[in-house]
């Protein structure tokens, strides 16, 4: 495979592959339009114009960068694939009779959230009118979502097309994300997580994301996915991530072959 790269330090240690930093992917058009077969981890602004411009592959996928981009829209996408794992959510504008319908249909505490954010920012314990204040004013989208009586959540990673692992999180405080503070627990991730993280992905075409799933007791919700996710969870579970991407590369790059033909038998 001809494979060129917009990320250095996520295909370290892929043999054959070329990197390019991403701003010369206009110098280099003539290049990555008929010399590679895979372009990998592009920036987000690279995406539309390498896939849609030149009808170049890229990895991650296309809805693993669109689909990624937004809580707003991932949560969407859940509440239409699977509601009862999704947890009540209100997505709203910032007006005055939104605010009065979510103080009427929530109780402190509650979840808010801004919508483009990773690694745990962007997310708030509301306890309180204060707290709640404090959030709207700051943005002019409502996003809230009930809060879950958990201490810990996990990460379920998916790679290419199948689940690779997991590994259970638990913070200090509110937030359980590794990159402010949360330890990394290894310990069995419940079919029912693995099943949902596939099911998911099967349906939408996301090839590569951490998912953030909360158990209420035997009960799976879904809370995001992060296209990038931080690689010391996984490198902690000695998932090979490059050798994993590569094998799906291939396996991509393969012609199908032929269905059988089905004869009907009388």
């Amino acid at each position: 495979m001809r494979l060129v790269s917009f990320d250095a330090l996520r295909t370290l240690g892929m043999p054959g592959v070329r990197y390019l930093k991403p701003e010369l992917m206009f110098r280099e058009r003539d290049y990555l339009s008929s010399q590679i077969d895979w372009a990998l981890f592009p920036e987000y602004w690279q995406v539309n114009a390498l896939s849609y411009g030149l009808s170049v592959r890229i990895f991650p996928s296309m809805a693993s960068y669109h689909l990624g981009h937004n809580k707003i829209e991932q949560t969407r996408l859940f509440e239409l694939l699977c509601p009862a794992n999704t947890p009540l959510t209100l997505i709203l504008p910032n007006t005055p009779a939104s605010r009065e319908q979510i103080l009427e249909q929530f109780t402190f505490p509650f979840v808010a959230k801004e919508p483009k954010n990773s690694m745990g920012y962007g997310v708030f314990l509301i306890e309180s009118h204060s707290d709640f204040s404090h959030y709207y004013q700051q943005n002019d989208v409502l996003y809230i979502q009930e809060f879950l009586p958990i201490d810990r959540d996990m990460r379920v990673v998916l790679i290419g097309d199948q689940v690779v692992g997991g590994y259970w999180r638990s913070g200090e405080g509110f937030h359980n994300n590794v990159s402010q503070g949360g330890q990394v627990i290894h310990g069995p991730i419940p079919e029912e997580a693995r099943q949902l993280v596939e099911y998911i992905a099967h349906q939408t075409g996301i090839n590569h994301a951490g998912f953030d799933i909360a158990m209420v007791g035997n009960h799976c919700y879904l809370l995001e996915f992060n296209r990038l996710f931080g690689n010391q969870g996984v490198m902690s579970m000695g998932i090979d991530s490059s050798s994993l991407i590569l094998d799906y590369l291939a396996r991509q790059s393969t012609p199908p072959s032929d269905p059988p033909v089905l004869e009907l038998v009388v």
